[in-house]
């Protein structure tokens, strides 16, 4: 009978409502005392049993919830035969947690829509070469599954054959299609837009990163931060003390009214849903743009935060060595480009890889006489001409000629810092190409709204060496940069800043061998691409390693603990504001109070919710 009066609420809200507005309308139109009395005695009936039966529940417990407030009051109300306060006070209360409920709802949209976007089925190889239909449970690792155009990707795997476009917005939260081809990796979740595919599965089911992320955010949503724990035990306590001051009050001035009204108003609804409701929907709002918030704690520690560290390569520059800066020098630099090409296909180093890359299709010729020079470079010949590719010594040592201006030209590109390739055909210059790790595009616009959004200190760590580091530093106006540090080093900073200085400091890096500094900061953010040790070692995940995520997020925990303190206030304030007017004016009473209850919590909620819109200006 309890669960089914419980599962029933909304039909009572309904039929509570009917019967106050049918007797309302007696009363008013016709004169009847009588259908306006037993219309607010069967609706304050109706609308007291689900109350009673939760505050019946919570005393099992031993806890003295709202509900209990509600019952009491309800029932002093009845003793009084105040059956109008009664019955609008059940329904108002009905109401309410009908509406609370229905706005939660849409702050948990994100997860919704997360696990509505998870593949069902797939397209599996069978033993007679022919693709059957299965469900997603039936796959293992290992098995080859096409994906057709507009089709979800099953899982996570590496593409075998065929080519397309995928959107990866529930992985990264971008919608712009990325090109897959042989040996590209793909996420559960995405959706071929165009192509046909073969992939052969890697990680399966809960394994997933689209597993993995449903499970986050589920965890994030449930998880508790400080202040809410807090608010738990205010409400703990808070609620028998507005039990005993109604006595108290009734004690001293007999006046039965007056201290069912202050149970009425000393409800703490808008308290205790003031601050979940902010953090479930700052992390939805995360969930969307690609940034992986993993819990409430997570949210306060980021908001307030006044140091950043950084490691360099693959968080603040991209990670691959790419020709960045060229010179030419002399005639015939098509021939000259492609006898360097040749010679640097024979050569696994990365310098050689980002040459290539820069050079392009040419004309490859057979490379003999190859010679490789330790810490200088190689020397071979191409087409009946000696190539000398490398650095500044190796032409030094093979005789190749400096003029002025190819002089002036190393010394800048080394200032930029720039690892050099030189090319001379027959003694002669032909080619001087600077590699480096380029800095991420936008980064340095995100490094300002950071500092625009009250981080003090942007810390720069990196094992490379100290002169590439203050170069990076220089143009990305750092507040410090320190190079030639190892995994060990960065983690010893990290603690000296946490411990020696009391800075609240987040450390990004790329998950793997950053994980002891990652573990060791307060806030721990991985640029992790979606890999499993990204998502398990960090506190933030900004997902597909997207740097301008991290602005966005930095800004939405602010937004969200700001949104948290503004709840706060709008609860206390109003429960303060309804007893001054009980105690010191007349316009107060038991319904107003609980329309005006019933409203501070829709108020809170609605504030709440406004984070699923949040976007960094």
């Amino acid at each position: 009978m309890q669960r089914y009066i419980l599962s029933s609420k909304n039909k009572i809200t309904s039929i509570s409502g009917v019967l106050i507005a049918v007797g309302f309308i007696s009363k008013w139109t016709m004169g009847s005392m009588d259908v306006f009395v037993w219309s607010l005695i069967i609706a304050s009936i109706l609308g007291a049993a689900p109350i009673a039966i939760q505050a019946y529940q919570a005393l099992k417990v031993k806890v003295v919830s709202i509900d209990v407030l509600v019952t009491i009051a309800v029932g002093g109300a009845f003793l009084i035969q105040n059956y109008e306060e009664a019955a609008i006070v059940t329904f108002l209360f009905l109401f309410g947690a009908f509406l609370e409920q229905r706005t939660l709802n849409k702050t948990r949209s994100a997860i919704k829509e997360l696990t509505e976007m998870a593949p069902e089925s797939a397209l599996k190889l069978m033993d007679d070469g022919e693709f059957v239909e299965v469900e997603v449970d039936e796959v293992d690792v290992g098995d080859v599954l096409l994906v057709k155009t507009g089709a979800k990707v099953p899982v996570d795997g590496t593409v075998l054959t065929g080519e397309g476009s995928v959107n990866e917005a529930s992985i990264t939260g971008e919608s712009i299609p990325v090109k897959k081809e042989k040996g590209s990796n793909v996420f559960a979740g995405t959706i071929l837009d165009n192509g046909t595919i073969q992939i052969i599965a890697d990680r399966v089911g809960e394994d997933t990163t689209f597993g993995k992320i449903i499970e986050l955010v589920e965890e994030a949503q449930d998880s508790k931060s400080e202040a809410e724990r807090f608010i738990d035990r205010f409400a703990k306590y808070y609620t028998p003390a507005v039990l005993v001051i109604a006595f108290i009050v009734w004690i001293l001035s007999r006046d039965i009214e007056l201290a069912i009204t202050i149970l009425v108003l000393g409800c703490p609804g808008a308290l205790v849903i003031g601050v979940p409701v902010s953090n479930v929907a700052g992390i939805g709002n995360g969930a969307r743009n690609g940034i992986l918030l993993k819990g409430s704690e997570v949210i306060s520690d980021f908001s307030r935060l006044d140091t950043i560290v950084f490691d360099k390569t693959g968080t603040l520059t991209v990670g691959k060595p790419s020709v960045a800066e060229k010179e030419y020098y002399g005639d015939n630099i098509d021939e000259a480009l492609g006898y360097l090409a040749s010679v640097e296909r024979e050569s696994d180093h990365p310098l050689a890889k980002a040459v290539l890359e820069e050079i392009g299709e040419t004309t490859f010729s057979t490379v003999e006489n190859t010679e490789v020079v330790k810490g200088g470079g190689i020397v071979a010949s191409v087409n009946g001409h000696k190539i000398a590719v490398g650095n500044a010594a190796l032409m030094e040592r093979e005789n190749v000629k400096l003029d002025e201006k190819a002089r002036a030209d190393i010394a800048r590109f080394e200032k930029a810092g720039n690892s050099l390739v030189l090319a001379a055909v027959d003694g002669e210059l032909k080619v001087l190409m600077g590699v480096r790790d380029r800095i991420r595009p936008g980064v340095k616009e995100d490094l300002l709204r950071l500092k625009k959004l009250g981080v003090k200190n942007l810390i720069m760590l990196s094992g490379d060496n100290q002169g590439t580091v203050d170069v990076v530093s220089r143009e990305l106006g750092l507040t410090e940069a320190h190079g030639n540090m190892l995994p060990e080093d960065k983690s010893a900073y990290i603690k000296k800043l946490i411990e020696e200085k009391g800075q609240i400091v987040a450390f990004v890096g790329d998950g793997v061998n950053d994980s002891p500094s990652i573990a060791l900061a307060n806030i721990g953010i991985a640029m992790g691409g979606g890999t499993d040790v990204a998502i398990e070692t960090s506190d933030v995940v900004l997902m597909n390693s997207d740097f301008s995520r991290l602005p966005h997020a930095l800004g939405l925990t602010k937004a969200t603990a700001r949104n948290m303190k503004q709840n706060i206030f709008i609860a206390l304030g109003v429960v303060l504001v309804l007893l001054a007017g009980l105690l010191f004016s007349e316009w107060v009473n038991m319904s107003i109070g609980m329309l005006v209850h019933e409203a501070s919590i829709l108020v809170v909620i609605l504030n709440g919710m406004r984070l699923l819109r949040y976007k960094l200006r």
